[in-house]
């Protein structure tokens, strides 16, 4: 498989442009709402309009609890919350209440115009909606907070004992109120990442499995760890991106509620919050571009050394064989170094920015009361306005900073999305036509399989194993692929498969649902010995006794028995032999009777009694197939021997002509 050019480069990836919004985009929006033109902006203009409808639907249920607390105790509420009452009946009153109603309305119509679309996504916008519904409640609970610790420590400071006790019990209302809706909060925001995940992991499986893309993706160079990209980069994205979605709407809702709070205080200090936080931003988004590229790199390195772990294991049989121990080991260790090594300067990054970081976010504990502290000497402020400046500095503070403070998360996240973005381009890579100059081979269905003038290519292009190659074989006919180590015996089988392409000519070969390929290691499925059998065909319904009759045919009458029945789910790979593993699979091939079969050395563990058995199986079955072999002995279940010669001929020639040549068989 060629590589896209398009790509982004290394460098394009370390930065904190559009493009990487793009890409976030591209990844996020499909489980909210359909890939078409301007879906994006249609996605994010309805999640604004969610957010508007929210604070309508909220402020009706606010003023609704706080009127019927006023119908119940009067004077309690006149005492303790007198301002809020006054601001919802000035609003109820006014003008103003038709705002609030078309904050209710414009969404709702707006939503009822986009159905079809939201309609098949209802319940990630119900489960989105209840999360912003709570987050909106969590900022207002601050808010609230922020004046009663007000006035609770301004009765504190003039010993104001009745009033204090009064804003105390007040207090820990809020409190008693805040504590289930903080808890659902949080448990919202996981379900609904767990749901996103499963969404999008399930995505990115059938685009692996469509069109053999996890075949071809092997190829790419620039795609390592496709496990991890699909189990841990899926996650985390999931989960950062409701984690910043609710970080910057808080921070847009304390931007507006804190705002005026902070203002009413000391204007100069609002003013210049603004740009202590806009100076920060600049600074440590110019310093933390690097760091993109250094977690881009540590995932990558992370997942290499995790590889070679699982390597050792899958094949801890061999290495012990080799005794292999010690350049296992090496390998480990010299993977385990680049892990460390790049995790040295991405720490050492961090490092330098911490430099700014952390001075620059100290100082915001004591610049409030810095600035607003004559203010208090002169009497124009109570000892409370102190705390709710600090209070409301510290959350606006919070929002207009949010790169600053969030600038390592930020730079994972932005690797995790390049690292999404780059495998899912790879995965649409096999529904994109061949980059123009690229010749490949056609391949058309038909009932019979022929070669007509094929030249076949490695897939990069780099060497020609075949040239002009022409070879049809009818239906109950079989044909067996000679010629020494090397040659391309094996890429021809690919190329029959679909897997390669690369060349020219044309292949004729009937749907691949009439045809099963059976390698030389055959592979073991993670499963039951019945699932063993029956694989790949998952919805197989062959009986018990089917299963124990094609057992016998290839000699494995006693294996349900030793290991613990069909039913047993055991490492197969560890638990049987090569040559146990080859029978299995002719099994599997016999109970699947496919019209064809391509066997690719797939007797070269077993001993000739055992291989006539089975091709004797094979041809009363009546299937037509292509079998490659260094063996002499395959030679008399064929109708045909190809030789390929490793100058790029061949030539056809029948079994009972062919004179065998000891070289082809080397």
């Amino acid at each position: 498989m060629t590589a896209v050019s398009s790509r982004p480069s290394l460098n394009r990836l370390s930065r904190f442009d559009r493009q990487l919004w793009n890409r976030f985009v591209a990844i996020a929006q499909p489980y909210w709402y359909p890939t078409q033109a301007g879906g994006g902006k249609i996605f994010f203009g309805l999640l604004a309009l969610l957010i508007v409808f929210l604070f309508g639907a909220l402020f009706f249920l606010v003023s609704g609890i706080v009127l019927l607390a006023n119908q119940l105790v009067p004077d309690f509420m006149a005492a303790t919350a007198g301002g809020l009452l006054g601001i919802i009946q000035g609003i109820l009153g006014s003008p103003a209440i038709f705002i609030v109603v078309a904050a209710l309305a414009i969404p709702a119509i707006v939503f009822f115009t986009v159905r079809h679309h939201v309609v098949p996504r209802w319940q990630q916008w119900a489960f989105l909606g209840l999360l912003l519904l709570l987050s909106l409640s969590v900022s207002g609970m601050n808010v609230i907070i922020s004046y009663v610790g007000n006035f609770f420590t301004t009765a504190l400071a003039n010993r104001d004992a009745p009033t204090y006790w009064r804003f105390f019990f007040v207090y820990a209302g809020v409190f008693a109120v805040a504590t289930p809706i903080v808890v659902f909060y949080t448990y919202v925001q996981e379900l609904l990442g767990l749901r996103w995940r499963n969404w999008m992991t399930q995505k990115f499986l059938g685009q692996y499995f469509h069109k053999r893309a996890y075949y071809e993706i092997n190829a790419e160079e620039d795609i390592d760890n496709p496990d991890q990209r699909i189990s841990q980069d899926i996650r985390s994205f999931t989960s950062t991106s409701l984690t910043f979605l609710l970080l910057i709407l808080s921070s847009v809702i304390d931007v507006v509620a804190f705002s005026g709070i902070l203002w009413s205080i000391s204007s100069f200090l609002a003013v210049f919050l603004i740009g202590y936080a806009i100076f920060g931003t600049v600074v440590v988004t110019l310093l933390g571009r690097r760091l993109i590229v250094l977690n881009f790199n540590q995932l990558k390195k992370e997942a290499d050394f995790r590889y070679g772990l699982v390597h050792v294991r899958d094949n801890a049989e061999s290495i012990a064989f080799y005794r292999g121990e010690e350049q296992e080991q090496g390998q480990l260790q010299r993977r385990f170094l680049e892990v460390l090594r790049n995790y040295r300067f991405l720490i050492g990054w961090q490092r330098n920015l911490a430099f700014f970081r952390v001075p620059y976010r100290y100082a915001t504990f004591i610049l409030p009361s810095v600035i607003v502290a004559p203010l208090y000497f002169n009497n124009q402020l109570e000892f409370g306005d102190l705390t709710q400046a600090g209070f409301a500095f510290n959350q606006i503070f919070e929002a207009f900073a949010l790169i600053v403070l969030q600038i390592n998360q930020l730079s994972e996240f932005a690797a995790g999305i390049n690292r999404l973005e780059t495998f899912m381009e790879a995965l649409d890579a096999p529904d994109q036509p061949p980059p123009s100059g690229t010749t490949t081979i056609d391949t058309v269905t038909g009932s019979h399989i022929a070669l007509e003038h094929v030249t076949l290519l490695t897939p990069k292009g780099e060497r020609v194993l075949t040239r002009d190659l022409s070879v049809a074989l009818n239906p109950g006919e079989g044909v067996v692929v000679i010629g020494h180590s090397g040659v391309g015996k094996s890429s021809l089988l690919r190329a029959i498969a679909g897997l390669w392409n690369k060349g020219t000519g044309r292949i004729v070969r009937p749907d691949l649902s009439d045809m099963m390929f059976l390698p030389q290691r055959p592979y073991m499925v993670l499963g039951t010995l019945r699932e063993q059998l029956t694989y790949p065909d998952v919805n197989s319904t062959i009986s018990t006794e089917e299963l124990y009759d094609v057992l016998k045919q290839v000699n494995l009458a006693d294996l349900p028995e030793r290991v613990g029945g069909f039913e047993s789910e055991l490492n197969w790979a560890d638990v049987l032999s090569l040559g146990e593993q080859q029978r299995l699979a002719f099994a599997r091939l016999l109970l699947a009777h496919p019209p064809y079969a391509i066997l690719d050395e797939a007797t070269s563990a077993l001993d000739l009694d055992n291989e006539k058995r089975l091709y004797q199986h094979l041809r009363e079955s009546g299937t037509t197939f292509i079998s490659v072999g260094h063996r002499t002995s395959l030679l008399k279940y064929h109708d045909y021997v190809l030789q390929i010669r490793g100058d790029q001929t061949w030539q056809v020639t029948p079994t009972a002509d062919y004179v065998v040549d000891a070289e082809a068989f080397a």
